[in-house]
């Protein structure tokens, strides 16, 4: 294999497994478009005969999605702002105080990072019912996918200000400054790409977030998108445009979030590397 010919092949194979990667989306938007008796056509077509735009906003307003996508921003919201409030300053405690119990710590954070969702629902469950919370759902649910997101915020944002020289802090404490504000006038300010990044990962996360959603939440009219797309389910359902429809009015904003900030998240991942 030449090295003229290995970035070429290199490209074709990236293609083809993208490709293969976002054929699933392209087959949800596809299908929102179909007929009923389309849909079910054999052999399948790849592309709608008799496109029907009408099916969205039929199923914005018999699904209520306003509503839906209101409570999913909500809780991406809150979780993102409650990850980035307490996530920060934990990963630079761990970041600029290392001794064997900080250790110990981070050890501990990682743990409760690959617990997974449905094992924490239920004594999260429990202790939201003794103390009240579950009079008050959003937050519980805020509550409980900030937990589950701020171990992995914490590991990586932890990196990023190891990455930012111990010696500019150190200048700022002798020129005055407190450790309050050598944090936030001179670490912030650097650490901020990768902040940021991880800030838009737990919010696409979160307004994705299903689990703790469907536990605790029972009223519909506070239940988020994810919930709402489970609605359609059930023994004799056989409305899949409806169903794809729905799927593609609410993926669709955070596809177009990515897109939009896609050139800042691949920096912000890649800026520590440059240091």
């Amino acid at each position: 294999m030449t090295r003229v010919a290995a970035p070429k092949i290199l490209l074709i194979l990236a293609l083809a497994l993208a490709a293969v990667y976002l054929f699933p989306l392209y087959w949800m938007y596809a299908t929102s478009l179909k007929g009923a008796s389309e849909i079910f056509a054999n052999p399948p077509t790849f592309w709608p005969r008799d496109p029907d735009f009408s099916i969205f906003p039929a199923t914005w307003e018999r699904r209520t999605m306003d509503t839906f996508l209101w409570n999913s921003l909500v809780i991406a919201t809150g979780v993102t702002t409650l990850t980035v409030l307490l996530g920060t300053g934990c990963a630079y405690v761990l970041a600029r105080y290392r001794n064997p119990w900080i250790d110990i710590g981070l050890f501990a954070i990682l743990m409760l990072q690959v617990l997974p969702a449905s094992v924490m629902i239920t004594p999260l469950y429990v202790g939201f019912n003794q103390i009240g919370l579950l009079d008050y759902p959003r937050t519980a649910v805020i509550i409980a996918a900030a937990g589950k997101a701020i171990p992995f915020y914490i590991v990586l944002v932890r990196a990023t200000f190891m990455s930012v020289p111990g010696e500019l802090e150190e200048a700022a404490l002798v020129d005055g400054n407190s450790r309050w504000g050598a944090f936030f006038f001179i670490v912030l300010p650097l650490a901020r790409n990768g902040i940021l990044v991880l800030a838009i990962l737990t919010f696409m996360q979160a307004f994705g977030e299903y689990i703790y959603s469907k536990s605790i939440i029972t009223t519909q009219s506070l239940q988020p998108a994810s919930v709402g797309l489970s609605g359609f389910l059930g023994p004799n359902s056989t409305d899949w445009n409806g169903i794809m429809a729905y799927a593609a009015m609410y993926v669709t904003p955070i596809i177009l979030v990515f897109v939009i900030l896609q050139r800042r998240i691949v920096s912000g991942l890649t800026s520590g590397a440059l240091k």
